[in-house]
């Protein structure tokens, strides 16, 4: 078959277009969103799907919208009260705005973990060792209050922020191990103290109720005598009423008589 016309010098051509139109060609994820500039001036911010990005002109940068997990290294903090701990975390946040996070900060991911770090470094500065460990909670809320506020200019919304590990030298953890176990015996002695203090009211409490009925402490008696042969005892003891002593003349002293 003969070609009307010579196609040799439309090949050249047609190449550039195709290649130029391959170059061009963006697919955008529906996880991702693309900030476009236009000579440099920002022109849009790219929804999913397949776009076109003329090389040399327009410049595309890709913000990725799902949540990002980053780790804040250890840090160095010296508590309230003068102790020295090492304290990292975990960082949760996510980019809501992908303009601000291109235009407004050189690279959003570097400047977000400078500042978890001298955040965490200065908020947990301002509280002791106690509320270190005992408030964790109470710090993680606090901590991502500070960071979300001065990230928002960067269109970074913040939407956790935990405490993983409070790291302390050996002779603190023998202090605080001492601390707990004086802790625990100075509550030992007060359960104990306490308990007496109702054992001696309930004897207070029995005794006057057996001294307005004495019928009470004959039954009293009864009652302990059945409990004494439920068990296997060699010597019984038996108890007798101080008027029987008596009247075999045998005086008893009272409280509260004269010599």
């Amino acid at each position: 078959m003969i070609l009307p016309f010579n196609l040799a010098p439309f090949i050249i051509p047609v190449l550039i277009i195709v290649l130029f139109l391959f170059l061009s060609l963006r697919i955008v994820p529906e996880y991702q969103r693309m900030v476009v500039l236009f000579l440099g001036r920002f022109q849009a911010v790219k929804k999913p799907g397949l776009r076109i990005v003329v090389p040399g002109i327009q410049q595309a940068f890709r913000v990725d919208l799902r949540v990002i997990t980053m780790d804040v290294p250890s840090q160095d903090v010296i508590s309230r009260d003068n102790v020295t701990v090492r304290v990292n975390a975990v960082l949760y946040f996510r980019v809501v705005d992908p303009e601000k996070a291109i235009i407004r900060v050189e690279n959003y991911l570097n400047a977000t973990s400078q500042l978890a770090q001298t955040t965490l470094r200065s908020v947990l500065g301002q509280h002791e060792l106690d509320e270190m460990l005992a408030e964790r909670e109470k710090m993680n809320a606090t901590l991502q209050e500070i960071i979300d506020k001065q990230s928002d200019a960067w269109g970074i919304k913040v939407t956790n922020v935990e405490i993983k590990h409070v790291d302390l030298n050996e002779n603190m953890v023998r202090a605080i191990a001492k601390q707990a176990e004086a802790e625990r015996e100075r509550r030992a002695k007060i359960i104990n103290a306490e308990g007496e203090l109702q054992a001696s009211e309930k004897l207070l409490a029995a005794a006057n109720v057996i001294s307005q009925n004495p019928q009470a402490l004959q039954l009293r008696y009864l009652q302990t005598l059945i409990d004494l042969s439920t068990e296997n005892h060699t010597t019984v003891a038996f108890p007798l009423p101080l008027d029987i002593l008596e009247a075999f003349g045998i005086k008893i002293g009272k409280q509260g008589q004269g010599g």
